[in-house]
């Protein structure tokens, strides 16, 4: 029986707060106090910082499978809403600031393929390829899960957003994110099989309190640009970096996992990531990206926007694990 499609279906629970701002959404879902003015906070906290990026996370979590325990209509509390207004734009505030969109969307794409000239230890798929052992593959994937067991769902708020040829294109792609019709081949089905082969928990959310504050912001810019149609172009450009960089950092995890000898259901969701994002890229930039600036020219910096803060995300994160695996730590919050 496969992990998820056989499972019963169950909300995630709450998790621990990190700061001020995480108590405070918290409380007010548990129903211990009422919303409180927290706007003044959220602009002055630090834009990537685990407090602000943990309180996003779970009000954005109630626009996909909610909490235990947590009212259904609490997504669209009007206190909320204002607080995560809030706290969206001291995020995407300090991220325009910090990687701005100066270039052509081909440059921005091209970037994210250059590979290193000297050293294979640069990334966190080039040091698990090479370096890796099984404790820290296990690791990477429990923080991961937190995208993986609804991978592809952010993307999808795009779709009613295009029109034509970009809309297509994704529906498509999204199709086979989406297992081509077959649950058991659902992306984020193939996900929850490497998990179990790791021998991790594969109940959604189960490591969201063990991720270190780095990986939040990483899953919050899809929730983010997904929610926010004036957004959908820098949610078409993350979708870009995700598949233009997947094939061949896919490859090396599937390397990875092969030497450590961590199973056939591990190593199949990389494959399946090599073979089905080499395509995709092709897509993503020909007729999705392509389709859209036909459309609507002026997008052109958003999708860069994208890219970008995509890949400026993911290298604050990769620094954070490399770092502690290089000097044979725990990356996590709480080790496994």
């Amino acid at each position: 029986m496969s992990v998820l499609t056989g499972a019963r279906y169950a909300h995630p629970v709450l998790p621990l707060p990190r700061g001020p701002l995480s108590t405070a959404v918290i409380a007010s879902l548990r129903g211990e106090r009422t919303v409180p003015s927290l706007e003044d906070e959220a602009l002055r906290a630090e834009p990537y910082g685990g407090d602000l990026h943990l309180a996003l996370y779970v009000l954005y979590e109630l626009h996909y499978r909610g909490f235990a325990d947590v009212d259904d209509r609490q997504e669209w509390n009007p206190d909320l809403l204002r607080l995560r207004g809030a706290l969206e734009e001291r995020f995407l505030s300090a991220l325009r600031s910090d990687v701005p969109a100066t270039c052509a969307v081909d440059e921005a794409l091209g970037d994210l393929l250059v590979e290193p000239v000297s050293g294979t230890d640069v990334s966190v798929s080039h040091h698990l390829r090479d370096h890796g052992e099984l404790w820290q593959l296990r690791e990477y994937a429990a923080l991961r899960s937190l995208y993986h067991l609804k991978e592809a769902d952010p993307h999808a708020w795009v779709i009613p957003r295009l029109r034509g040829r970009a809309k297509a294109a994704m529906v498509a792609i999204e199709f086979d994110e989406f297992g081509a019709g077959r649950a058991e081949d659902m992306h984020a089905q193939l996900y929850a099989d490497l998990m179990a082969d790791l021998g991790l928990d594969t109940s959604y959310g189960r490591y969201l309190d063990a991720a270190p504050d780095a990986t939040l912001p990483t899953v919050n810019l899809m929730s983010l640009l997904g929610l926010h149609r004036s957004l959908r172009g820098a949610l078409v450009g993350h979708f870009a970096a995700v598949e233009v960089t997947s094939s061949p950092g896919s490859h090396r995890m599937a390397q990875a996992l092969r030497r450590t000898q961590a199973g056939a259901a591990a190593e199949r969701f990389y494959d399946e990531h090599v073979v089905a994002d080499a395509v995709h890229e092709q897509v993503v930039r020909r007729d999705v990206i392509g389709g859209l600036l036909e459309d609507e020219p002026e997008l052109e910096a958003d999708i860069v926007l994208g890219i970008r803060a995509t890949d400026f995300l993911e290298s604050r994160l990769g620094d954070l694990l490399l770092s502690a695996w290089r000097n044979g730590r725990s990356a996590l919050r709480e080790p496994l």
